[in-house]
């Protein structure tokens, strides 16, 4: 298993990508300010794209693992490497979700606690409802850690 960053061609992620941000226009808003990092295991197996906010601040924009590999381990590995990458950098990693209970606990059992909420982010930024597990997304949970 091998880690990289992405310095080009970033769309050919972009199957993956759209997993983890349906919305194209939403990605390429931040895709090219950001550094991109993809986990390979004989293959790609997952992809995120981490943005300097500025004041020490840094943001998981996007993280997204191959479906019939979720569950395996890929996800976390890449979120402590990129905890540790952004340690001398940012003093703080922060990520915002959908209000949905599995992704929440992800990023829980990561070390991030819930910071705060953003009501309607959905439904006001994108085009079309977003759902997960068959529940539509209204507010956008942000979570923290320290660095």
């Amino acid at each position: 298993m091998k880690i990289e960053q992405i310095q080009s061609n970033r769309k050919r992620f972009l199957d993956l990508l759209l997993a983890g941000d349906e919305q194209e226009s939403m990605i390429d808003t931040y895709l090219d300010r950001g550094e991109m990092f993809a986990l390979y295991d004989g293959g790609p197996k997952c992809v995120c794209v981490v943005t300097d906010e500025g004041d020490g601040i840094c943001e998981l924009k996007n993280i997204a693992t191959y479906e019939e590999y979720r569950g395996q381990g890929y996800g976390r590995r890449l979120v402590e490497h990129i905890l540790k990458h952004y340690r001398s950098r940012c003093r703080v990693m922060v990520v915002g979700t959908g209000d949905c209970p599995r992704i929440l606990r992800f990023y829980e059992r990561c070390g991030f606690t819930v910071s705060h909420r953003v009501e309607d982010f959905f439904v006001d930024h994108y085009d079309h409802p977003i759902f997960d597990g068959g529940e539509q997304l209204v507010d956008m949970v942000y979570l923290k850690k320290e660095l």
